[in-house]
């Protein structure tokens, strides 16, 4: 977790090298901000090299005579001088997990904190380089970043070493550290502070340059001596040439960002309209969430109403996946410098009749590898998933016009054939190929036909297929024998119930009088419409009766939502066991971090818009098409995704719903990350009406009497998961840090809905159970 307190100022400082100074001015900062009459803690994680010569034994050494308010502290000690990582192996201990490492220094910096009601401050000094290797061999920057402390680089003034800090502070920008000062050496020959300075006051970054140490003398007394002047020298506030200054800069750093945190929601409730909020329900300040930064599955959130002695920032958990985006969590290294590596060597770039390495290398892996293996032959970009719906609705009408031979004049009467509760984007032209609704506009102009659609899930504690009256009259639960049944769809194509489906959309569709041109679906999960889970046999029928009739009619699937393992498969397609005509991908494509979106269509539908007349061409496409940050980050994403696929952590998971005598069927795709007996039991609960869980993604529906997407009742039920609990029980929370943690949730109305990201561990998810569960306890 970022830690961040009102009366503790902390930084951390890092090293632009090995060798540059990082204790020396340490020493000097920490000398500097006692003599301005504050406490001051010095935290050296990692110490390698004999106890005399360690970092924390030096500080203490040259600041005895400020002993009553410096504490000084190393955590992990190691005996030869030489990277972290292979001093542990030297010493032959175990080596900490970076989150056991990264818990044991949070868990330091809030003893202080909690020990301290006075304003003071506290410098936490890194080993070596910014990416030198910590004890588990990740590079610095990426094992603390959890933290997320405000930092201190200090610079290179040797040869080499204008090149070294700046490298060094990209490194850190990469990953969003805030660097509050840049600090080194003077140095009278190379001069590298000149630059410096000038280089990074164009960026609005502070340096200073302070002077260097005097020479190491053969006597250690003389030794001490001219050290022990140097450092009051430097340390002296009214010393120009001093650090003193720096102090006090980075002091002002810390109020000017609680200052800027502590207004953010009402400046926010003044200048923002917020998607999907009724702002006449947001009552203060204390109902907006001010998001400060964010890292793996968490927000760090700032809270001005804590104790003096408690962090004003605090975990909270992101269970929307920020709105079903986010797959390997925030802040994603591998996703960052892929975005960085395209900027700097394309920016953006047009593509009509164009190509780019990152465009065409996705393209044929979506095509040829990925979802469109077996029957898609192109990719289209565009910006987002209901932009992609609509270039999808474009090539669907087109393809049927053709091949029906309607008339032009009745081009605008053509509608489609879908699900009550579909939603396939807030663009109007997506919002047309739904029915009226609550998300709909004044321009609403729906064109078509929508089912009712039969829903899977627990009810209690059984697996259990809803099908409305409408359907099967006098009939409305069915029990399944078991999960994986429901999804042979194979075995079911020829059940009654199948029959009944068959006959019941023949039916309809023989009585409508909208000439219907396209299928459109959400292949087995609704989600905007309230997280139904849709009987996978009754969206297989559909698709096999839409291409009985003349001509067939063309098939979208649109996988926004659920596609590329949301829901724990790459595709929906070959559990369905039909391919469409067109799919759509997004949210996951790029890993959650920036918009775009892909759709792919089949050789028929290319074939409609292919001619000799630029008139016949597909007139559809956006600024930013193909944007080459997003390809290539969309092609980092899907080598993550790649691997964890294939991780132990899923293959524990599956197994968990697999059934003990078929464990390695097909049907075993048929799972989730929350655990099975946590979703029946849930299911069991008073207030739930039923449950329903696949991949990442966790359905609640709450019993209401008056369902639908203005009730309250699911966001009441769950109010509980806003609040931290200082006295949870799980035995160490998997926010980083192990602070106590809350959850950020979206509700549909009655339903609540979690989701975690593709690489969530088993630690975060079961700690969300708990949570969950509780909640819903405290109502019973």
């Amino acid at each position: 977790m970022s830690l961040l307190y009102k009366h503790l100022r902390i930084h951390q400082i890092f090293g632009a090298n090995t060798d540059v100074g990082k204790t020396i001015l340490s020493t000097g900062l920490v000398r500097a901000s006692a003599l301005k009459g504050r406490s001051v803690f010095y935290l050296k994680p990692v110490s390698t090299g004999p106890l005399t010569q360690a970092d924390d034994q030096h500080v203490t050494r040259y600041s005895a005579q400020l002993k009553d308010r410096i504490i000084s502290k190393c955590l992990y000690q190691f005996s030869e001088p030489v990277s972290p990582h292979l001093a542990v192996n030297i010493d032959n201990a175990v080596s900490p997990t970076d989150e056991t490492f990264v818990n044991s220094v949070a868990t330091y910096i809030k003893k202080c904190a909690s020990e301290t009601e006075r304003e003071s401050y506290m410098y936490l000094e890194t080993a070596g380089g910014v990416h030198s290797p910590t004890l588990s061999g990740t590079t610095q920057l990426d094992c603390y970043r959890p933290l997320f402390l405000p930092t201190v680089l200090i610079g290179d003034s040797r040869l080499g070493g204008i090149s070294s800090t700046i490298s060094a502070y990209e490194s850190m920008l990469l990953r969003g550290f805030i660097v509050d000062a840049i600090v080194l050496f003077k140095d009278e020959y190379y001069r590298n502070w000149e630059y410096l300075k000038a280089y990074f006051a164009e960026r609005g970054v502070w340096v200073s340059a302070v002077d260097p140490p005097p020479e190491i003398l053969p006597d250690p007394k003389a030794n001490f001596s001219i050290t022990e002047k140097y450092y009051e020298t430097i340390s002296n506030p009214d010393n120009d040439t001093g650090i003193g200054g720096v102090v006090d800069h980075l002091t002002e750093c810390h109020a000017k960002r609680l200052e800027d945190l502590s207004s953010m929601s009402s400046r926010a409730r003044s200048a923002v309209w917020w998607p999907f909020v009724q702002h006449g329900l947001v009552n203060g300040d204390q109902d907006v969430t001010v998001i400060d930064s964010a890292q793996s599955d968490f927000f760090n959130t700032y809270h001005s109403r804590t104790e003096s002695s408690s962090s004003a920032l605090r975990p909270t958990f992101d269970g929307s996946a920020s709105w079903w985006t986010q797959a390997f969590g925030h802040g994603n290294p591998a996703l960052t410098l892929a975005a960085s590596a395209a900027s700097g060597r394309y920016g953006h770039v047009i593509f009509p009749q164009a190509v780019h390495a990152p465009a065409l290398r996705l393209a044929e892996r979506l095509v040829q590898k990925g979802p469109g293996k077996g029957w898609a032959s192109r990719a289209f970009f565009s910006d987002d998933g209901a932009t992609a719906m609509e270039v999808a609705l474009k090539m669907a009408l087109r393809t049927f016009s053709r091949e029906s031979g309607v008339s032009a004049a009745d081009y605008k009467q053509l509608g489609i054939v879908g699900l009550k509760g579909s939603y396939h984007g807030d663009t109007i032209g997506a919002m047309d190929a739904c029915e009226e609704g609550v998300y709909t506009c004044e321009w609403h102009d729906a064109k078509g036909f929508w089912f009712e659609p039969p829903s899977v899930s627990f009810k209690h504690g059984v697996v259990t297929i809803s099908v409305p009256s409408l359907v099967k009259a006098n009939e409305h639960d069915i029990v399944a024998p078991s999960l994986p049944w429901v999804y042979d769809i194979p075995a079911r194509l020829h059940t009654p119930l199948a029959q009944v489906y068959r006959n019941h959309v023949e039916f309809a569709l023989s009585n409508i009088s909208t000439p219907i041109a396209t299928l459109v679906l959400e292949p087995l999960l609704m989600g905007a419409g309230g997280m139904i889970f849709v009987d996978p046999l009754f969206q297989r029928v559909l698709v096999d009766v839409a291409r009985t009739r003349t001509p067939a009619l063309p098939v979208i699937f649109d996988e926004v939502f659920v596609g590329l393992y949301r829901i724990g498969m790459e595709s929906t397609i070959p559990l369905l066991g039909v391919t469409p005509d067109i799919s759509v991908n997004a949210k996951v494509l790029t890993g959650g971090l920036l918009p775009m979106a892909v759709t792919l269509a089949n050789d028929r539908v290319f074939q409609a818009f292919l001619s000799t007349s630029k008139a016949d061409a597909l007139l559809h496409g956006h600024s930013y098409t193909a944007n080459p940050v997003g390809c290539a980050v969309a092609n980092a994403a899907l080598d993550l995704i790649e691997k964890v696929a294939r991780s132990e952590e899923w293959v524990d998971a599956r197994g968990r719903w697999a059934p003990s005598d078929d464990a390695a069927s097909k049907f075993a795709q048929i799972w989730s990350l929350w655990d099975p007996t946590f979703v029946r039991t849930l299911s069991q609960m008073d207030r739930v009406d039923r449950v329903m869980a696949m991949g990442t993604v966790l359905a609640v529906t709450v019993k209401d009497s008056a369902p639908g997407y203005t009730s309250h009742s699911a966001k009441s039920a769950f109010q509980a998961l806003s609040q931290v609990a200082n006295n949870d029980r799980q035995p160490l929370s998997p926010a980083p840090g192990g602070a106590p943690f809350d959850v950020h949730y979206r509700t549909l109305g009655n339903v609540a809905y979690f989701m975690t990201s593709l690489n969530s561990s088993a630690s975060t998810v079961r700690a969300l159970e708990d949570k969950i569960w509780r909640a819903l306890s405290e109502l019973s």
